[in-house]
């Protein structure tokens, strides 16, 4: 081949990554958006497309699922409806791009058929761009049966692959005393977890200041475990005894988010203590992408 035929070849386009700290800021859930991918095993939401979105797609249902079979970014069942899942493994920098592009990508696919999504989908809109915005109504489930039309769960293949991943699952329950906290049971101990709303250096401050004052504990026998940053937002994490259901910790995890609120008021700068709590608070901290 000559010199001057290679030159006249098309050249790939290189997609650039940019890597969004707070995919899901500007949404009015934040904080759940993160719960369900990061805390949640098995739950689901509707979603709502904006009307320009329905005019160029379609109106399909659109549901969003903690995780999919095999962990694919999208999938439409054979009665139309379409599924993305958050829990996923290859992913961009921006999370609430590549969640978009799953849901126009599912709309362009066939009923039932394979959905083909970019594993770096490079600019374009984000979900902020086509989902009509509003607090998610969100279903706990046992069991990922939620999935798969009626005549799939007789599926001997199936039932293996569905019993298999229930099997995975931890005891998980939403817990009302505060948004975006979650309780679950693992084999030694329980935990509970919530996603705080407030930008980290305000949240990480107040529980500086909650712990020096010695108020961090849910109560008698649980720990402070540490805490995570996901997705821009800060997750404190408590160790509980493992028996007590998740309804137990209702009442304690209300005081707590009391005794939260009000150290929020509080301005100036940290004393002595609370910068010392702080530090500690940071070299138990964990950061997840």
């Amino acid at each position: 081949m000559s010199k001057r035929r290679k030159n006249s070849a098309p050249k790939r386009e290189k997609i650039r990554d940019i890597f969004v700290a707070r995919p899901f800021e500007g949404l009015v859930d934040e904080p759940e958006w993160i719960a369900l991918r990061e805390l949640v095993p098995a739950a689901s939401a509707p979603l709502t497309l904006k009307p320009e979105i329905i005019e160029e797609y379609g109106d399909r249902p659109v549901t969003l699922s903690t995780v999919l079979p095999m962990a694919w970014p999208a999938m439409t069942r054979q009665d139309g409806r379409v599924f993305i899942g958050l829990q996923r493994h290859v992913q961009s920098g921006d999370v609430s791009r590549d969640l978009a592009v799953a849901i126009l990508s599912a709309l362009r696919t066939e009923p039932g058929d394979t959905v083909p999504v970019p594993s770096l989908p490079g600019a374009g809109p984000r979900l902020q761009d086509i989902l009509v915005d509003g607090p998610l109504d969100i279903t706990m489930h046992e069991g990922f049966e939620y999935w798969l039309d009626a005549e799939q769960v007789e599926d001997p293949n199936v039932k293996g692959s569905l019993e298999r991943a229930n099997a995975s699952i931890y005891p998980t329950a939403r817990l009302s005393a505060a948004h975006a906290a979650y309780w679950c049971r693992v084999p030694e101990k329980s935990h509970v977890r919530w996603v705080l709303s407030e930008p980290e250096d305000t949240a990480l401050d107040a529980l500086a200041r909650l712990s020096a004052s010695g108020d961090l504990l849910l109560g008698e026998g649980t720990k402070f475990a540490g805490m995570f940053r996901a997705h821009g937002l800060l997750v404190p994490v408590w160790d509980v005894p493992r028996d007590p259901e998740a309804a137990d910790w209702e009442a304690p995890l209300a005081d707590f988010a009391k005794r939260y609120a009000d150290i929020l008021a509080e301005s100036g700068p940290l004393d002595g203590a609370a910068r010392r709590a702080k530090q500690g608070l940071v070299g138990r901290q964990l950061t997840l992408r």
